[in-house]
């Protein structure tokens, strides 16, 4: 994997990352998780780290997120790999990077266990709604 970061702000890459597990959830994705990798990976910022339980829907996933990334004015991927046969697709954007993995890839390669020290950013299904919303909505 070989990213190219651009000049954008941290901020701005955690918002297209936020967008791209939004554009998963819609579809079904599964255990959504974005980890901000920067600080220990020099190549990117952030990864977006999602599952589905079959191939069909793991390139769907992958064919939302490219779609409601672009929508929001984000930029298309550098690079897309595993398309082909949907076991793990990878979606380059270079400032961040999403995994769509099928479930048994995902808990065979676990990289949040690899990247357990990254932070992890929050993010909610829904636009606008922050974490704190969401613990207390969960409390009620």
């Amino acid at each position: 994997m070989t990213s190219r970061k651009s000049a954008a702000s941290l901020d701005d890459v955690r918002e297209l990352a936020r967008v791209a597990a939004r554009a998963a959830a819609d579809k079904k994705g599964e255990d959504t998780v974005i980890l901000e990798v920067g600080s220990v990976l020099a190549i990117t910022d952030a990864f977006v780290i999602t599952s589905a339980s079959n191939e069909r829907l793991v390139r769907t996933i992958a064919e939302e997120i490219e779609e409601k990334v672009k929508a929001v004015g984000g930029p298309g991927p550098i690079r897309v790999e595993g398309l082909g046969d949907a076991r793990w697709v990878l979606l380059d954007y270079g400032d961040f990077v999403v995994h769509v993995f099928l479930d048994a890839v995902r808990r065979y390669y676990d990289l949040e266990r690899l990247w357990a020290d990254a932070p992890v950013v929050g993010w909610s299904p829904e636009a606008g709604t922050d974490s704190a919303e969401r613990k207390s909505a969960a409390r009620r």
